[in-house]
């Protein structure tokens, strides 16, 4: 004989100590539905105080004998009921105690993905070791993102549909000089002939017991500095010049710029550059006076502060200053004219694309682009200037960018969200703007929980040829730096027009580890899920072909095989 067995169980929170148990027995034509239910067969579980539902129906369907029927009638079903609900209960808190995700019990994550047919390429120092480990994860997380595909599909169609690469319109040098009375004020039209950096000497007004850093913002602000400092405080006033009892310093600014970009390798360029004895770097790696400094930027979550002025900045110069003027002063003594060899640079991997200021401080346009950009400026005291980039493929830039800022709860999971929303909220923007527009909208940069926009550097590189000539620039690809670092190193040397290198002095330089890679609790976070890597593949193919177009070689498409 068939009998049906319908229980209803709901287990309350703590300190309520009840439970509802309704049950019917029959034959099957003749089935009931729990009262406490209201027709549904259900279970109910509330853990933490919130309720369950994806356990929501158990209905046990037996085929007994005999025996069975009268293990029923003997404990009038609450043997069984109890039964079901103890193992009910097992599976629930096993759940519990494994996931360790208290309100998330038997709940898998509604987000995954996986299953994608390309494997992603090797991130930053990772070897085919890294990837075994997550091989069984890979597995497990197949079920929702690669179904989303064709939803995030349109939305980076309708970006596409929308680019486009405008030429800018150039302010002018009056214009620029009313942004910035002080600066123009400070920096003069012409340098010092006899020196490859842009140098000037300029009149120290300050007794011998003044300390000329005792304002500076980047020793305020900063005590990583001040050991910096301390040391050019020392001996500050024997490197001054004395003339006709006045005494005048040696100002200078960079000959060069490493101008971008984050996450590309710009740290290791620095690192092996500096070894160059013709090559003095700014007293802080990365100033960021340009872009962020100067308009009082620290963290621009934290608000404006006092504006650093020009002076700071040309501070940080001042070791490289210092050996400039014993050159000059060593050949002025001999008689000669020669021309001191010592250039400066500076790696401020900002100076290419983070333009997020402009909006507290320029007059906004009609059309919400940048009246103003960080290169008009330099190009108005340093038309010569020689400019560096380091680029590389931008969705692996971006995983890089995240694993390095992020600070918590850092997964591929969480990556392929945080690019999702980056990208429906670029397309909001470019529904009404303009693609200059978005990229350089202080409000968007700060909401995309990934700095989707740092990759688009056909966008960037254009901007910045409007004022400078294309043979101003070197772009390097870290792809190209990492597997032949002597020939990258070779390349740059012959762009600065360095001296050549004493083959001890070449091998220190070329045969260093790299600098800046990846954290080892980072790589074992394993790489990006394919089709993450596939949406961001989509969405910067247009500006790597434009920027492949730009430079004329197709290894800046970065396209896959």
């Amino acid at each position: 004989m068939r009998h049906c067995l319908n229980c209803c169980i709901q287990l309350l929170p703590d300190n309520a100590h009840k439970q509802k148990v309704g049950c019917q027995e029959g034959l099957q034509h003749s089935h009931q539905a729990c009262p406490t239910c209201k027709g549904e067969n259900k279970i109910l579980f509330r853990v933490d105080s919130k309720q369950m539902n994806l356990l929501a129906v158990l209905e046990v369907r037996t085929e007994g004998n005999e025996n069975w029927g009268s293990f029923l009638r003997f404990k009038k079903g609450k043997k069984c009921s109890l039964i079901f609900g103890l193992i009910i209960m097992t599976l629930v808190m096993a759940s519990y105690i494994l996931s360790g995700a208290h309100q998330e019990l038997l709940i898998s994550s509604p987000f995954h993905y996986g299953g994608f047919p390309n494997n992603p390429s090797l991130m930053d120092g990772e070897n085919p070791s890294d990837m075994k480990e997550h091989h069984y994860q890979h597995s497990l997380n197949n079920i929702s993102y690669v179904k989303d595909y064709p939803s995030i599909k349109l939305i980076i169609n309708n970006i596409r549909a929308r680019i486009e690469f405008t030429t800018r319109q150039l302010p002018d040098l009056q214009d620029l000089k009313r942004q910035e009375l002080h600066m123009f004020s400070v920096i003069p039209s012409k340098f010092l002939p006899n020196s490859k950096s842009p140098c000037w000497y300029e009149e120290f007004s300050g007794r011998n017991t003044t300390d000329p850093y005792l304002t500076n913002s980047y020793v305020l602000y900063s005590k990583r500095f001040r050991s910096t400092f301390h040391a050019l405080r020392k001996a500050f006033w024997g490197h001054l010049s004395h003339v006709h009892g006045k005494h005048f310093r040696l100002r200078c600014l960079p000959h060069f710029y490493i101008i971008g970009q984050p996450k590309c390798g710009t740290t290791d360029l620095y690192d092996r550059l500096r070894l160059h004895p013709e090559v003095k770097f700014s007293a802080i790696k990365e100033p960021h006076w340009w872009t962020r400094k100067r308009f009082g930027i620290v963290r621009l979550r934290d608000g404006l502060r006092d504006r650093y002025p020009v002076e700071d900045y040309l501070d940080l110069f001042d070791l490289a200053a210092l050996q400039i003027h014993q050159g000059l002063q060593a050949s002025s003594a001999k008689g000669q004219a020669k021309m001191n060899q010592i250039i400066i640079g500076e790696a401020s991997a900002s100076t290419m694309w983070d333009n997020n200021a402009w909006s507290f401080f320029y007059d906004n346009s009609t059309d919400g682009e940048p009246p103003f950009l960080t290169q008009d400026f330099i190009h108005a005291f340093q038309p010569d200037a020689k400019l560096i980039v380091m680029l590389r493929d931008p969705v692996e830039r971006l995983y890089s960018d995240y694993l390095y800022f992020a600070s918590s709860n850092k997964s591929a999971d969480d990556f392929h969200e945080k690019v999702t929303e980056a990208l429906q909220l670029f397309e909001n923007c470019m529904l009404d703007y303009s693609l200059r527009a978005c990229i350089y909208n202080n409000t968007l940069n700060n909401a995309m929980p990934v700095r989707l926009q740092v990759g688009l550097y056909a966008v960037y590189l254009l901007d910045w040829l409007t004022v400078f000539n294309k043979e101003q620039f070197l772009i390097l690809r870290l792809e190209d730096h990492a597997s032949d670092v002597k020939y990258t190193m070779h390349r740059v040397f012959q762009f600065l027009n360095l001296g050549p290198l004493s083959e001890k002095q070449e091998a220190l330089m070329t045969k260093s580890p790299a600098s800046n890679v990846r954290r080892p609790e980072d790589r074992n976070l394993g790489p990006m899920w394919p089709v993450t890597q596939k949406i961001l593949q989509d969405f910067y193919g247009p500006f790597n072909a434009r920027l492949a177009q730009i430079l004329a070689d197709e290894a800046f498409a970065w396209k896959t095989p």
